[in-house]
């Protein structure tokens, strides 16, 4: 079953996403990750920005991570994309 994952990204790192040069998260697998689910990336600097940008996990591994992190391979919601939520 696919999932939505809202998740708190620092302003680096969302917008490195933004400007399609990071395509993978690096995350605590607390929330029980799986390929196909989305993530919600919400733009945070000091507060949250109300940027969000809808990415599609599309690949998962734990190779050389610390104990329950995964990379995440992303891609960039074609449709949703990235827009300021108010």
């Amino acid at each position: 079953m696919t999932k939505l994952h809202e998740l708190k990204t620092m302003r680096e790192y969302f917008a490195a996403v933004a400007e399609g040069r990071k395509t993978f998260e690096i995350r605590k697998n607390d929330r029980d990750f799986k390929i196909g689910d989305y993530l919600l990336l919400k733009d945070f600097e000091e507060t949250y920005t109300g940027w969000v940008a809808l990415v599609k996990v599309i690949y998962m591994t734990n190779y050389e991570q610390k104990n329950d992190y995964v990379v995440l391979g992303i891609e960039l919601d074609a449709q949703f994309g990235i827009r300021e939520c108010t």
